[in-house]
């Protein structure tokens, strides 16, 4: 026990003659050591202050996300607002489309009843020798004479719709030259109906079965240059190049079907026309 407070005692005074010629160092020492306990607790406060900082922009990134997703279904709800009141919208102009057609079918209904009373009050109704506007005859009669053939009168109960029904019905049934004159009966009746395009294609068809093609081709214009917009010429181009193949006009018909093919390409007939260029190619 003397041997080690003997050997304390001399470490303790070794270290004190040591220390005395760098007691300046010591102090420079010590001044670093409390710098960078100084900047190590600045550190340590930058590090909480980061994650403080981290902790703020993730709350409000959370935030946004939720705000974004509220805008989301707030807009999704605002779009299935408008698609929901333009389908209203839609519906009501269907049923104003079909109100008008139905007060147009009203309108020819009257006039037509008008036309047959005005036409059982004549007192006698005949038909020209010769057509005022082709000069071509009628029927066979002598130059300069009438014949006294009564002209049936249209019958003034009948609706447009059934009065072109019963055309159609002749058509089907194969009684061609019926069924034209009821066609023009009422193209005559009804000059301005949604069908009227309809009836005069199936004039041209009524001509094309009868193996009259010169007619048929005659009616098929009519078709194109009478109603561009209808939803007939498409149809009459492509039977137009058809009949011109009967005549054996091939070049013509060839350049039916091709407008057909160029200026009615979503339509049925372009795949036929393409099919009857095809064909001719051949």
């Amino acid at each position: 026990m003397k041997r080690l407070l003997h050997s304390l005692a001399l470490g303790w005074i070794c270290a004190l003659v040591v220390a005395a010629p760098v007691s300046g160092a010591d102090r420079e020492h010590q001044q670093m050591m409390a710098d960078i306990r100084m900047l190590q607790e600045q550190g340590m406060r930058l590090n909480l202050m980061l994650g403080t900082l981290d902790t703020t922009l993730q709350t409000l990134l959370t935030r946004l996300d939720a705000q974004d997703d509220a805008s989301r279904r707030a807009f999704a709800d605002q779009k299935l607002a408008v698609d929901n009141v333009a389908g209203q919208v839609r519906i009501v102009r269907e049923k104003i489309d079909e109100t008008n057609v139905r007060v147009s079918s009203l309108s020819q209904e009257v006039e037509s009843v008008r036309v047959g009373m005005s036409k059982l009050r004549a007192p006698r109704l005949t038909q020209l020798a010769v057509d005022p506007e082709t000069g071509l005859p009628t029927a066979a009669t002598g130059v300069g004479m009438q014949a006294s053939v009564p002209v049936a009168p249209i019958d003034p109960g009948i609706s447009p719709q059934r009065m072109y029904q019963q055309a159609w019905g002749d058509y089907a049934t194969g009684q061609w030259a019926l069924s034209i004159q009821g066609f023009e009966a009422y193209l005559s009746a009804f000059p301005r109906s949604e069908l009227s395009d309809d009836a005069q294609f199936f004039i041209g068809d009524n001509h094309y079965a009868n193996g009259q093609f010169q007619e048929a081709l005659a009616a098929y214009e009519q078709v194109i240059t009478g109603y561009p917009d209808g939803d007939k010429v498409a149809e009459a181009l492509y039977k137009r190049g058809l009949t011109l193949g009967r005549l054996n006009e091939p070049e013509l018909a060839r350049q039916a079907f091709e407008q057909v093919v160029r200026n009615h390409p979503d339509d049925n007939m372009a795949n036929l026309a393409q099919q009857a260029l095809d064909r001719i190619e051949r």
